[in-house]
């Protein structure tokens, strides 16, 4: 069981990535395999669909919340997590479930912030999965003392493909865009955009030194997902984060208490 200021780590190496019909990292013969990826991608997608539902479940038993936090790799992601712990630390007992490829840097940056921390690494032959899924998420439940959080993270691995095909037993989907990244990513990824609660636009204080404007994000946003709530924030100022801690508490954390 996790304890407060300690991480665990699960090296995973089952490799279940999915991004359509035609794609297999360890298929190079030139052989049409499509039937039976399509058997195995049916096959995985409700392994991980019952695996969600066990994980949604123990979530639901402990009275936790739990909220899926996606980005692509750079977007402040950690940063904004790291800033949460702190804010929410005095009145909440959280934990984080950190997805990564290869490394403890997140994980070992996140666990200074007093939160219980379960880590997994997704390395494998092919150099990593891009995603969490359930099955993993499972495991990685095992390094944490659920009956003593009030709220878990889970930190999936930036990619803004992968992890928005997988139901990994969350509660919420929240995104973390940045600005850098440019205002058409929503209609590149619709996807991810269109499966998420919140976005969270970050770095918007470098805005003044890019050549676009902030209406120019929201629009494409809602074009993709006007239903999603989107919050304009600055990992490196604390500018809207208020707003985003506002939101965690009013609609994750009351309605489960």
């Amino acid at each position: 069981m996790g304890g407060m200021g300690r991480f665990h780590r699960h090296d995973d190496t089952t490799h279940t990535h999915a991004d359509g019909t035609t794609h297999s990292h360890g298929d190079h013969s030139g052989y049409d395999t499509r039937s039976q990826r399509v058997e195995i991608l049916e096959a995985i997608f409700t392994e991980n669909d019952v695996r969600a539902d066990l994980n949604r479940g123990a979530f639901d038993a402990a009275g936790v919340p739990a909220v899926n936090l996606m980005s692509s790799p750079g977007s402040g992601k950690t940063s904004i997590l790291s800033a949460t712990l702190d804010a929410l630390r005095p009145t909440l007992r959280i934990g984080v479930i950190e997805g990564d490829i290869a490394t403890d840097l997140d994980a070992a940056r996140l666990e200074d912030k007093g939160a219980q921390v379960s880590l997994i690494n997704t390395a494998n032959g092919f150099g990593g999965e891009c995603h969490l899924d359930a099955p993993m998420v499972n495991r990685a439940l095992q390094g944490l003392d659920l009956g003593t959080l009030d709220l878990v993270f889970i930190e999936n691995v930036g990619n803004l493909v992968c992890p928005a095909e997988f139901d990994v037993g969350e509660h919420a989907r929240v995104m973390v865009y940045s600005v850098t990244e440019g205002e058409d990513k929503p209609l590149k990824y619709p996807l991810m955009f269109s499966r998420v609660h919140v976005v969270l636009l970050n770095k918007i204080d470098l805005l003044p030194h890019l050549d676009v404007e902030l209406q120019q994000f929201l629009d494409t946003i809602a074009e993709t997902n006007p239903r999603a709530h989107v919050i304009p924030v600055s990992a490196r100022t604390g500018e809207g984060l208020e707003q985003w801690y506002s939101w965690v508490d009013t609609a994750v954390v009351r309605p489960r208490r």
